[in-house]
């Protein structure tokens, strides 16, 4: 786990624009930085970064944060590997606090995989394009099939000779070790000597989410007898077949930007599509959907396009990951490729702008198409039917997450339509396989209870390098805007602005704009709870001499507090440098160049009471009409009385003028 002291000075050397514009080709405007979002498609410029407060926020979309979060959203990093990767761009050494053997153990056999694969890779790249036998054999091969040397580099493509140890040789002569090296699977003991498993053969490299090599898919080139067409590395601890996705690290701002995942089956179909332009791609592997690899998926994004191939074993497999995917709530379509063509080829074949018109024409629902598979293999079968039915009602019982009841029950009127059955017997049908499921969820939480042992309780809490940091976040909601904020809740929200950006500043001798602020708002308490909140959070930090401002603000552990701040203290609009020119006579007093924070101050504690005490006076007059007791109306006069007396003082120094 990373250590508190390492991720402190992390976040205490980070420039916000110095993140941002490694990805983000960013102007200067004013105080801040303007530049095209990176999260969604725009041409005007929205995304705003401000260097002084270490914050982002696009106006367009609404995503904010800070850099660590930017990071994670726009590289899809954990929290360590965000940490990481920033610690590495500022030269800092990343400090691990203690772990258990066991976990030690791990983390080390992990990082000797690492730079075995990377290795690997280098050497199998080197042979593809610089040796003679690697041209002739595999090279020609790819240009055969279609692929560029572009798409060849960028996905690190290689081979492995046709000699029993050339790698193994290599890797013992730079002093690897052999044990390692029989774990990643490169190599294999025959007679105590260590020779080549994938000689021969076309090697595609697997990455993990932050680019690191975790494991190869070997492909023969030609045909051998008994020779499998592909071999996989074996799983380890960096490599879990179940967990990964091909391609999915090149793909993943295509996926982000344009909002949809196309899944295909292999290798070569990820590099034809990416070669032609489709780069929002990824490859199971051949493998049945599994769970993980639909939450890697959900972390770019909640629609999927699965493109299989159109024969029986195709659709087939596309099926298999139906109810897990409805499950996670992920919006499912299905291509089916002609009979005898893979998208590799099929692209090729219709050129990039037809393949993507072909797509978009021949999505079908998800639902909806295995329904019309059940039927039509059930055909005048009335059991058959009945299996159709229950099996189209467990499916729909999956999709159980509240916001998608609307979904849910529209497929229930559409499938009751198509199968010619009542809909509340569909609906009634539907949730009893839902409680049937919640039943057998229980019953499973109630064993594990039973068979835990003391303390499993404790050591199955999750691990993280920062107790504060959730294991992923999602991209932050786009905050509500003020106008649709009642004019309390604005009031709240202009204080808690400066008290971030001004509460430090001088208000007279021993009293900082903080403290005026405290002082004179005692006794009128927030309305709006989240405004409540921010203030208890500033004034803790205050009172401990921790120097609040907006920018210690974005590393607090609540999420939501770091995006209130970034609404509160974040606008797209600036006062221009010119604006004193349009004004007679204020050349030589600029009101940019003009301190306003105490006028500002002033002003917005005034407005704010000024509020306060109209809602006792209505208070207080209502209080009085359904008052009979002489004395408590005599009372009720009074408070008024000094309530207006209050009010008068305000106005008056405001220089304003209350019409009844």
């Amino acid at each position: 786990m990373i250590a508190p002291e390492t991720i402190r000075e992390v976040t205490d050397r980070i420039d916000i624009v110095d993140v941002v514009g490694e990805f983000v080709k960013l102007r200067r405007r004013g105080s801040n930085y303007l530049g095209l979002c990176p999260f969604h498609g725009e041409k005007t410029p929205s995304f705003n970064v401000s260097q002084s407060k270490g914050i982002f926020k696009c106006f367009g979309c609404g995503k904010s944060g800070n850099a660590i979060s930017f990071v994670m959203e726009h590289e899809k990093y954990s929290y360590v590997e965000a940490i990481k990767w920033l610690a590495k761009r500022y030269g800092i050494a990343v400090e691990e606090t203690a772990m258990s053997e066991e976990a030690r153990e791990h983390m080390q056999a992990a990082e000797s995989l690492y730079i075995v694969n990377g290795f690997a890779q280098k050497f199998f790249h080197e042979q593809l394009l610089d040796t003679e036998e690697g041209q002739h054999i595999a090279l020609s091969y790819l240009k055969e099939r279609g692929f560029n040397l572009p798409i060849i580099e960028k996905f690190g493509l290689g081979y492995n000779p046709d000699l029993p140890d050339s790698l193994s040789q290599a890797a013992v002569k730079n002093q690897y070790s052999r044990d390692v090296l029989l774990k990643s699977g490169l190599v294999r003991s025959y007679q105590d000597r260590l020779q080549d498993n994938y000689r021969g053969r076309i090697i595609f490299p697997i990455h993990n989410n932050s680019g690191k090599v975790i494991g190869f898919g070997a492909r023969i080139i030609g045909k051998k007898d008994k020779a499998p067409k592909y071999i996989n590395t074996p799983e380890n601890e960096i490599y879990v077949k179940s967990r990964i996705l091909y391609g999915s690290y090149f793909a993943r701002h295509t996926i982000d930007k344009e909002n949809e995942c196309l899944l295909v089956e292999g290798y070569t179909d990820v590099l034809g599509l990416a070669q032609a332009g489709i780069e929002n791609v990824v490859a199971s592997g051949g493998t049945s959907l599994t769970i993980d690899q639909l939450r890697l998926i959900k972390k770019y994004t909640q629609n999927l396009t699965i493109i299989y191939d159109g024969d029986n074993a195709g659709i087939k497999a596309a099926l298999r990951g139906l109810d897990m995917a409805l499950e996670e709530g992920l919006n499912v379509r299905l291509v089916l490729i002609p009979d005898g063509e893979d998208p590799d080829s099929y692209v090729r074949q219709l050129g990039a702008e037809q393949f993507k018109e072909f797509i978009q024409k021949n999505k079908k629902d998800f639902i909806l198409f295995q329904l019309e598979i059940l039927l039509r293999d059930a055909g005048s079968d009335i059991t058959k039917k009945n299996d159709a039915v229950n099996r189209i009602a467990e499916s729909l019982s999956k999709i159980s997450k509240a916001e998608d009841f609307t979904k849910q029950q529209e497929y229930i009127r559409q499938c009751s339509g198509i199968l010619k059955i009542d809909e509340h017997g569909l609906t009634t049908l539907v949730n009893k396989y839902k409680r049937d499921g919640l039943s057998k969820l229980e019953k499973k939480q109630h064993q594990d209870q039973r068979y835990q042992q003391p303390g499993d309780q404790a050591n199955s809490l999750p691990n993280k390098a920062d107790p504060s940091a959730p294991d992923d976040i999602d991209a932050p909601a786009a905050a509500a805007e003020l106008a649709m904020l009642d004019t309390g809740s604005i009031q709240e929200r202009n204080l808690l602005r400066i008290l971030l950006e001004f509460g430090l500043k001088p208000w007279k001798e021993n009293w900082t704009i903080a403290d005026y602020i405290f002082e004179e708002i005692q006794g009128f308490p927030f309305e709006n709870e989240q405004n409540e909140k921010l203030l208890e959070y500033y004034r803790r930090a205050y009172n401990a001499g921790e120097n609040p401002d907006t920018a210690s603000f974005q590393y607090i552990e609540d999420k939501s507090m770091q995006d209130l701040v970034v609404t509160i203290t974040l606008t797209p609009y600036e006062i221009s440098r010119r604006w004193d020119e349009k004004i007679p006579g204020k050349k030589s007093d600029s009101i940019v160049n003009r301190d306003l924070s105490k006028q500002d101050a002033l002003n917005s504690v005034i407005y704010f009471k000024l509020r306060k005490i109209k809602q006792m006076l209505e208070i207080t007059q209502k209080e009085l009409m359904e008052c009979t007791d002489f004395e408590e109306q005599l009372k009720q006069l009074s408070i008024q009385k000094h309530l207006k007396t209050e009010e008068k003082n305000l106005t008056d120094q405001l220089g304003a003028v209350i019409f009844k």
